[in-house]
């Protein structure tokens, strides 16, 4: 008889396989009873669109359930504008905005924003007052700025390398399956005029 010492769960000196509790098993039920191999293959099926780099398919993908790597979303994109999905109550746009290059000075009077910095370094200004904007901070990697239905704001990229970030209507500010390329792009879309409504 083997005489060793039992450490929970599994005898000294001996080396096994330990399960690992992930959140691949934990969360995908079609993962249950699969390979490794086969739950890899399961995850890159269903939750990337495959294709020769791994990246996402970004199109809006509303009012559908939808899961997401955001932070890879959000750097893969090179849209100034891009609605990643738009449900009934909020929406969510993935934008690049070009080294020196802003947003432009806006308002949404009905609808509470979210943004969030994925890349790149910015400053953001908010104001009752359009004309007063005296909140004002820089933005970093991870920066999160909640923006208040009626107040006035504008972000700028103040880096060297675009600004990569994901910004969350609620309810949605854009028509579904909105692409705007570019700046110049978004403004002639919104009729010749930018946000705040002036020429």
């Amino acid at each position: 008889m083997n005489n060793f010492t039992y450490r929970y769960p599994y005898p000294n000196n001996y080396y096994v396989n330990v399960p690992i509790c992930s959140y691949t098993n934990m969360f995908h039920p079609a993962y249950w009873g699969r390979g490794r191999d086969n739950a890899t293959d399961y995850v890159q099926q269903y939750w990337r669109y495959p294709n020769a780099h791994n990246e996402y398919r970004l199109k809006d993908h509303g009012k559908k359930p939808f899961v997401v790597n955001i932070n890879q979303a959000a750097k893969q994109n090179n849209t100034f504008r891009t609605a990643l999905w738009t449900g009934k109550h909020l929406q969510v746009t993935l934008m690049c905005i070009n080294p020196r290059e802003d947003i432009g000075l806006e308002v949404h009077h009905d609808i509470d924003q979210f943004l969030r910095i994925e890349k790149g370094q910015g400053l953001v200004q908010m104001g009752k007052n359009k004309n007063n904007l005296n909140y004002k901070r820089q933005v970093y990697d991870d920066s999160a700025i909640m923006v208040p239905a009626g107040t006035w704001h504008n972000l700028t990229n103040t880096g060297n390398t675009p600004l990569k970030l994901y910004s969350i209507y609620a309810p949605p500010e854009h028509p579904f399956d909105t692409i705007h390329h570019t700046k110049a792009e978004a403004i002639a879309a919104e009729g010749g005029h930018d946000r705040s409504g002036e020429k």
